[in-house]
């Protein structure tokens, strides 16, 4: 039986995109930061969490 070798694309891969271009997009669909929400980027960036640990502290202060 014959392997066959998957070459994998740059798009399956996926793309991420900065905060910046995200922005712009989101403004685009009418969502915005609040002032709150930007301070907690900051300070997530200032300790140097993983996204593992921002999504657990996205959804502790903001789940319902």
């Amino acid at each position: 039986m014959k392997k066959t070798v998957r070459i994998q694309k740059e798009a399956d891969r996926g793309y991420t995109i900065g905060r910046d271009v995200f922005a712009k997009i989101s403004a685009v669909e009418g969502i915005h930061l609040t002032k709150e929400m930007r301070k907690d980027f900051q300070t997530f960036e200032q300790k140097g969490l993983s996204p593992k640990d921002r999504r657990e502290a996205i959804s502790k202060k903001y789940a319902r």
